[in-house]
């Protein structure tokens, strides 16, 4: 791309010298209530407690123009060959209306607004804020996205972990997501072997996953990789999916590794609920002492608010996900068995992913049954009751409710700090029904709060497309400003026709110093990113207006008023 083709495209005037102190016509300003010249006539603080899209509306005209019309509409009338001539401070301008009236598409006339390319969002409205909304992306959004960035370059120095390959099969950049265990023989409660868990990169697509280790393990037989066919085809937005798994020699020993996705900055439901000693302490006191609350049963405030148990709608929420989980790995015809707090990954606020799905499948395979299938009925009646001892640990806020001798004073405190249909979820999985239990038979007992947790799910989904709105037009931008900052100032390309600084690169260096170079009455430095990004996006458009451009180099060397172009952009 040539310097001149993009000169065309954003400026089709020829210049011209004004008579000094030209005035600018009312409307013509780039920014909504401030001047185009060199000194803005009111202050920038003002401008920006503005809304932006409270200035004055551009007319963009169609393929018929209005009787009695304004000057820009005049100018862009019917496609002549011939060149129009308008006066403009005593100066006579000339330029082909027939150029710019094909730019705009045959639409009938409309009000564009002469602010910010977006409106506010609606979802400012949702809750009130201390701040006044901006069209920046939220800090805590701002700051979560940051956060888990930085966990995806997060890196290890070799020299301090050895132990850790460079490389494992296709994967490379391995970072410990795990504290090393105090023992090296530790083993998992869960799964019975030594394992770790390492954030590494795909050589294949450059995506973070993670990998989980099992250490010392030897397959024998590939028929188990039937269960992980299976869990490949499951995706669901409360499961961590499963991708690979492969054997591997790199650590030093036979390993068996798990490919799932990674989720920087994830926790265990362990760790973000249960990880207070005090809270299990707390519990066996008062289950040895037999105390309870004097309270109604199902009594929606009272003593939950002052004995630090979790908020009923934030259990349901939990209810719904895990239940949603069970559910599509049940009618895949598979198990979870891994329904426990260490292996619930929580992100964000509430939200659930069953993690480490399939692993048990590999490691328990028996290659002496005829029928591997055959045991995943019984499994799944084993996810329902892990299920129900879940919700019974976060309904007590320990997991020392679930023990068979504390279990009677669990139920105890459900009963006196939650609603019936809490209760009845938690029995239904707990106990023996005399038939095999479904997933779909605890629909009903969640009820209408399903609709509750959906509503939520929408509204955190309009606030994220909210915030998106804001930012989707920043690489827009910024390529325009490569483009004018990759022609400006050449010095060394002076002689060469194609980039010295005359004609329309002239003109683009005029317009570098209407974008920047800003200064207020008083000759200070008018910083006002609201004024770039307004006028970037009516250039970017093609918006017809009359714009006045300094040469901020004559204005600084001389008393003198600066000579000033007036051009259509």
């Amino acid at each position: 791309m040539s310097s001149p083709s993009l000169s065309t495209m954003l400026f089709t005037a020829q210049p011209h010298t004004p008579a000094a102190g030209a005035a600018v016509p009312s409307g013509a300003s780039l920014s909504a209530g401030a001047s185009p010249l060199g000194s803005p006539l009111s202050s920038p603080g003002a401008n920006r407690r503005k809304p932006p899209y409270s200035g004055s509306y551009d007319f963009i005209p169609g393929q018929t123009s209005t009787p009695g019309g304004s000057m820009q509409q005049q100018a862009m009338g019917p496609a002549s060959t011939a060149p129009a001539m308008h006066d403009f401070g005593g100066t006579t301008y000339f330029y082909t209306a027939g150029s710019q009236h094909a730019r705009h598409s045959p639409l009938p006339a409309a009000l564009l607004p002469g602010g910010h390319l977006f409106h506010l969002p609606h979802t400012a409205l949702m809750k009130p804020k201390a701040n006044q909304p901006s069209f920046f992306m939220q800090d805590e959004l701002r700051l979560d996205t940051l956060r888990r960035q930085y966990l995806l370059a997060a890196q290890i120095d070799p020299v301090q972990h050895p132990d850790i390959p460079s490389e494992v099969d296709n994967y490379h950049t391995l970072y410990p997501l795990e504290p090393v265990p105090r023992d090296p023989k530790h083993r998992s409660s869960t799964f019975g072997f030594i394992t770790s868990c390492y954030k590494s990169i795909s050589a294949k697509d450059a995506m973070a996953y993670c990998l989980t280790r099992i250490h010392g393990f030897h397959m024998v037989n590939s028929k188990c990789m039937l269960f992980t066919d299976m869990w490949k085809k499951i995706q669901h937005s409360n499961i961590v999916q499963l991708r690979e798994v492969f054997t591997t020699k790199a650590f030093g020993e036979h390993s068996l590794v798990f490919v799932h996705d990674y989720h920087p900055g994830a926790e265990t439901l362990m760790a973000h609920h249960f990880n207070n000693p005090q809270q299990n302490k707390d519990f066996f006191e008062g289950a040895a002492a037999g105390k309870g609350n004097k309270t109604k049963p199902g009594m929606v405030n009272g003593p939950r608010q002052h004995a630090g148990l979790l908020p009923e709608s934030l259990i349901w929420c939990y209810v719904v996900q895990l239940s949603s989980a069970l559910r599509t790995i049940h009618a895949a015809g598979l198990a979870c068995r891994v329904m426990d707090p260490t292996k619930i990954l929580i992100t964000g606020k509430s939200r659930l992913r069953v993690n480490c799905v399939g692993i048990f499948d590999v490691l328990t395979f028996d290659v002496n049954q005829s029928n591997p299938m055959a045991l995943i009925p019984q499994f799944q009646q084993e996810d329902l009751l892990s299920l129900g001892k879940v919700v019974l640990a976060l309904a007590c806020n320990s997991v020392a409710g679930i023990q068979r001798e504390f279990l009677q004073k669990a139920m105890e405190l459900v009963t006196l700090n939650y609603s019936s249909d809490l209760k009845n979820l938690i029995l239904y999985l707990l106990t023996n029904q005399g038939r095999p239990k479904s997933v779909n038979d605890i629909m009903p007992m969640i009820g209408a709060r399903f609709y509750t947790q959906l509503d939520a799910a929408h509204m955190r989904c309009d606030v994220i497309e909210a915030e998106l709105a804001k930012e989707v037009e920043n690489g827009r931008l910024f390529r325009l400003l490569c483009k004018l900052g990759i022609i400006n100032d050449r010095p060394g390309l002076g002689l060469d026709s194609d980039w010295s600084e005359t004609g329309d690169r002239y003109l683009l260096k005029l317009f570098r110093d209407y974008l920047f170079h800003q200064v207020t009455e008083s000759g200070e430095p008018w910083i006002d990113m609201a004024h770039v990004v307004q006028c970037l996006n009516k250039v970017r458009l093609f918006v017809c207006l009359f714009v006045s451009l300094n040469n901020s180099l004559f204005m600084r060397s001389s008393n003198q008023p600066a000579s000033r172009f007036s051009l259509k952009s």
